[in-house]
Formats: C-alpha cells, structure tokens, sequence
C-alpha cells in the first residue's frame, strides 16, 4: 500500500483489498488510518506513519488492520519513502505481513500455558517434574507446602533431597536402570513411600509417577505426591480400636463364658456321679452332656486366645504363634507345625500383637479357603529385619484376592497391619503348589 506523506492512499495491492474489503478505487484518496485502523490505534499509528518522510523507517510495529465487514486482522507494519518523480512529492510505501493466524496460535499456546499452569497451582496433590537425569524442573505450591522448601531450594536440585535413605542414595540407579533396560518398576503405578521434609520430618506418601517424552525429544518425569499421614493415623487407630475390641470381647469369654461353663461342667459332673450311683438309666446322657460341656470350654478358652493372644514380653510372639499352630492342628486336624531358627525377640507389644494378627489371618484364609492340609508358620531374624513366613499346600488363592488386585478384606488388612509396621506384605504361590505369605518388618519399628 502506498499513501501520501497526509496519509491519504495512492495505491493498495491485491493482497489489502482481500484483507480489508475495499476495492482500490474506494480506497484511494481516503485517509487510510480513519478507514483501516481501529479506532483504538489511530492516534499512535498517525504519530509512527503521517509526516514522517526521510526518517528511519528501519523497525516494524504491529496494528490491526479493520476490514469493511468490522473484522479486524494483525498486520506487521514496515516502511519505506518513495522519492517522487519531478514535482510530485515523496510517498511512503507501506508494507504488511498477516500474522493473524500466527498471532491466534500463540494466544491458544499461551491460554493452554496458563491453564496448565492454573491447574498444577490449585492441585491439592503436591506435582513435580525430573529429568532424565533427576534433577527437579519444576513443582507447584502444593509442593512447596508438603516438603516446606522454597521453590527456588528445589528447582535445580536432585530429587534424592526429598528422600530418607537408603531411598536417597538408590534412585538414581533406579532410573538409570530403567533408562538402560526399558523395566518399569514404579513408572504408571502407584506405590506408597516415605519422603522427607525439609526439617527432617520423614512422613508417609502416595507416590504416582508418569512419563512422558517432549516434541523435542526431551524425557522428563511427573510425580503426584498425596500426603499419606491422616489416612496412615486414622488406619492405626482403627487397627487399635479393633484389638482393644478383640482384647475385651476374649476376656468376656474368659471371665464370664469359660467360668459359666465351667461351672455348669462341675454341676453336671455331680449329677452324673449321683445317677451313676443309683444306676439311672440316664447316666449314659448326662456324661455326654458332661463330654460336650467341657469340649465348648475347651473350644471358648482357645478362641479367647485368639482373640487376646498371650504376646505380652519380647518373647510371647513365639508363644503365641505355637499356640495358634496347636490349636489350628487340633481343631481342623491337619499338620500345623511352628517353627524358628533361633529366639526372635520383639521389643514392642503392639508390633508382636500386629504379626500374629498376620499370622492369624494367614493361616485362617489356608483352612477356610485354600482347604490346606500341611501348614508351616516360620519366623526367622533377617539381619535388622524379621521375616515371618506362612506356607501351605492349599488350592492357592486367587489372583483377585492378592493386596491390590481385588477387594478381599482379609489379605488388605494384613496389608495395612505390616504397611503400618514400616514392612511389606507379598502373597505369592508356591513352588510345589499352594501359597506363601511373607511378611518382613525392620527391627526398628515404622
């Protein structure tokens, strides 16, 4: 487009009557600012194009270009005098580039950019990038409040920061390993772990991770980090509130059920002993009587073991888990055997009490499900770490009802009680047949 050094148009190309609707013939003569430019840009586009012949026209300025029907397109503006030819005076020739479209994209980046950026802002979950070589790019506010570090004391740094060891001094192996063999360990899943705060505070979490690879090729790693404390303190407290339960409804039956059978054994002892001496012929009934009465003592006193089990020193785990391999043979008639290496000591009471309520689940799951004939219950010392070991020849236990497969209550409570333990819980089947269930805890507590 060429105007006067007034700003009244000579000449437009074809490219600006498509743009702005005009024709050439409308256009000429007409003060091209009033007619295409909004109203808004007119002042500051009179001051950079009218009455400025002979100066540097060497830099570009962006204004929108209004078209007959309203619209308004982006136009990058250059300029160029046109010396005239005798008389005439000199011109300037305006040149334009659409960046409509160009400029459209970019808001659309942008608005996804800020979306983005709104959403990992006003995440609860605390959400952090890595790259491939750990180091931390970035991480929202929830991550700020979750490890108590400023964004700046993150962003740059290795990840092994926000880890306990012996994590700490492992994940970069981790993610070597899986950049060298493709073994996705945690990739897509989520696990539980511990991480650490920037006072040193070490806390439960939820720990997600994603993968995902940039147009340029780049790999960065996104981890969502949900604070596990509540739930972990409100499970330890529902475990607690079980076994006190557990503890009173066993010392009902033994206090009160257990006497009152005992005494009903005794009465009945005596009548059987009178019609015996005057050779009633109900005799014979009343000794079955007698037989049954003290069989449901029997029966009562074991299942209030069961229900408070004797684990009441460092060594009472032991004799708990003989206890319940004896009763367990006795009362099902199968081949129900503990063992141990060597005298495993648990210092804690609640943590003894945790494992045999593991142990009891265990075992109950082999008789009631797996229809087990040959039970093993091992409890060895591991370096700083106890193993218990449950085996059976059972029919095995479905795949649905292992810890994060399916919904059985069972295999999840035992799950919670080692997690709650600081330990690990696997159900796996076994080399012969039937299924194993081990669980190790560290010696140290959770």
């Amino acid at each position: 487009m060429e105007v006067s050094a007034q700003g009244r148009i000579i000449w437009v190309s074809r490219a600006v009557e498509l743009l702005s609707g005009w024709t050439t013939e409308e256009l000429r003569c007409q003060d091209w600012v009033e007619l295409l430019v909004p109203e808004a840009e007119r002042e500051a586009t009179r001051r950079v194009c009218r009455g400025g012949v002979g100066r540097d026209r060497s830099k570009s300025h962006v204004k929108g270009l209004l078209a007959r029907d309203g619209s308004v397109r982006i136009i990058e503006w250059t300029h160029a005098d046109v010396e005239g030819g005798g008389d005439d005076p000199p011109s300037i020739l305006c040149i334009g580039r659409d960046l409509s479209e160009l400029q459209a994209a970019q808001n659309e980046v942008l608005e996804a950019q800020q979306r983005t950026g709104a959403v990992l802002e006003t995440a609860v979950n605390a959400i952090l990038t890595i790259s491939e070589t750990c180091i931390i790019e970035t991480v929202n506010t929830a991550a700020v409040r979750l490890f108590g570090y400023a964004a700046h004391e993150m962003i740059g740094y290795n990840v092994s920061m926000l880890m306990p060891q012996p994590f700490c001094g492992q994940h970069d192996q981790y993610v070597q390993s899986y950049l060298q063999t493709g073994v996705k360990k945690i990739i897509g899943i989520g696990r539980e772990a511990i991480a650490k705060r920037k006072n040193g505070s070490l806390f439960p979490i939820d720990l997600s991770v994603g993968e995902a690879v940039l147009p340029c090729g780049k790999r960065i790693f996104t981890g969502i980090i949900r604070d596990l404390t509540e739930r972990k303190n409100l499970e330890e407290q529902l475990l607690h509130i079980s076994e006190q339960e557990q503890h009173r409804i066993g010392r009902d039956i033994h206090d009160d059920l257990c006497q009152q059978l005992a005494a009903i054994g005794c009465l009945a002892k005596v009548a059987h002993q009178s019609l015996v001496q005057t050779d009633h012929v109900t005799a014979d009934a009343l000794q079955e009587i007698v037989t049954l009465v003290t069989q449901a003592n029997v029966c009562a006193r074991e299942m209030s073991r069961g229900l408070n089990p004797v684990v009441l020193d460092s060594g009472g785990l032991m004799m708990a888990l003989q206890q319940l391999a004896q009763t367990t043979a006795r009362i099902y008639q199968i081949d129900c055997k503990f063992t141990s290496d060597a005298p495993v000591s648990i210092a804690e009471n609640a943590v003894a009490v945790q494992l045999f309520r593991i142990a009891q689940e265990a075992v109950s799951n082999a008789v009631k499900h797996s229809k087990a004939a040959k039970i093993s219950i091992q409890l060895r010392r591991r370096e700083n770490q106890v193993e218990m070991r449950i085996k059976d020849n059972g029919t095995g236990i479905p795949d649905h009802s292992v810890p994060g497969r399916g919904t059985g209550m069972g295999l999840l409570t035992m799950s919670h009680r080692a997690r709650m333990l600081g330990g690990s819980l696997s159900v796996e089947p076994g080399k012969k047949g039937g299924t194993v269930v081990t669980c190790i805890i560290p010696l140290t507590g959770p």
